[in-house]
């Protein structure tokens, strides 16, 4: 091979070799990239005035509480002039307030969507569709000590004295004539009072008004004339739970594939007043000296005897009734009953 060609080549080799070395260098000393994530944009918080919003969905009737509202920055081109300010709202003076029209959660609340107590057309706008306002007297161990406010739910109870029986001793019986029924006043106050420690006052009072269906308003007036009626305060979870078995037992049907109809149903079973299928306590389930029904009167009346003089059938007198031993007596067409003992 010509000489000449032989250095071009192992020239050509040692630029290769040298380009190889330089670009392993730079290959291994470089730092891996290292994947950045991209942070997300902080929200943009409102800097406007601060209005009262609904904490939570209130739909048409709501009685408010402390926890239904709260104050929020809005954007300052969009407060309206019918919203309530922080700066000069106080919101111890809006809870018993009534929701006229519905207001969505986190939605602001406007002048004209409450009722204040005293206004016109307050206790009907408190009122469901179809519902009626009852007023009922109760004492004060009867209202739970002053512990029932408006917007709770209770059971109404009442308790009876059932006269009649043989020995005149009468039945002592309590029932449950309806449930889940809602209180929108009491002593014609629909706000709570709240002390100088922002606390909830408890205060008594003798009239609850509760709002009922037009036959349970019936049933209220008939079980005020016949015995003392009671208020027993319900657990807000008894309502989530009476509404699971019924619908595991059929009694309600669940639609099927809407949502929005499924809520809206769980939601009306739920605030729905009850009546019929009551339970009941007598004096015998808490006292064995007391009895559980009224026993049947003891009386005689006139009663018939074969073989009465010529075949033909006595008639007896009616005889006293007489307790303990006793001989029946016939002498022709008259009966008598004699104790033992007794003279004839």
């Amino acid at each position: 091979m010509d000489s000449r060609k032989i250095v071009l080549l192992v020239g050509a080799l040692f630029v290769a070799g040298i380009t190889a070395f330089a670009a392993r260098t730079l290959m291994s000393g470089a730092a891996a990239p290292q994947a950045v994530a991209m942070g997300q944009p902080a929200p943009v918080v409102p800097t406007g005035p601060e209005v009262l919003v609904a904490t939570r969905a209130l739909p048409v009737g709501t009685i408010l509480d402390a926890t239904a509202l709260k104050f929020q920055p809005w954007p300052k081109e969009l407060v309206d002039g019918a919203y309530y300010l922080k700066a000069g709202t106080d919101l111890t003076k809006l809870q018993g307030t009534v929701v006229r029209n519905a207001i969505t959660a986190g939605q602001p609340v406007t002048k004209g969507a409450l009722v204040s107590p005293g206004d016109r057309g307050f206790l009907a706008a408190a009122l469901g569709p179809g519902m009626r306002a009852v007023t009922v007297a109760v004492s004060n161990q009867a209202a739970v000590a002053g512990f029932v406010f408006p917007g709770d739910r209770i059971d109404l109870v009442l308790t009876q004295t059932v006269n009649g029986g043989g020995d005149g001793q009468p039945l002592k019986v309590s029932e449950t004539i309806m449930r889940n029924v809602r209180v929108l006043a009491t002593d014609q106050r629909t706000d709570n009072t709240v002390g100088e420690d922002g606390k909830t006052r408890v205060s008594t009072y003798s009239t609850v008004t509760l709002e009922a269906t037009p036959k349970m308003a019936e049933q209220v007036a008939v079980a005020r004339t016949i015995g003392e009626l009671s208020l027993s305060l319900r657990a807000l979870a008894d309502n989530s739970s009476e509404l699971e078995e019924a619908i595991a037992s059929g009694a309600v049907k669940v639609p099927d594939g809407d949502p929005k109809a499924e809520k809206a149903m769980m939601v009306r079973i739920a605030t729905q007043p009850q009546s019929g299928s009551s339970s009941y306590a007598t004096g015998a389930d808490v006292s064995r000296f007391q009895r559980s029904s009224v026993p049947g009167r003891t009386a005689q009346g006139p009663m018939t005897s074969m073989g009465g003089p010529g075949g033909a059938p006595a008639t007896a007198t009616t005889a006293a009734a007489v307790t303990g031993p006793s001989v029946r007596v016939a002498r022709g067409n008259n009966v008598t009953v004699v104790p033992v003992g007794g003279k004839n």
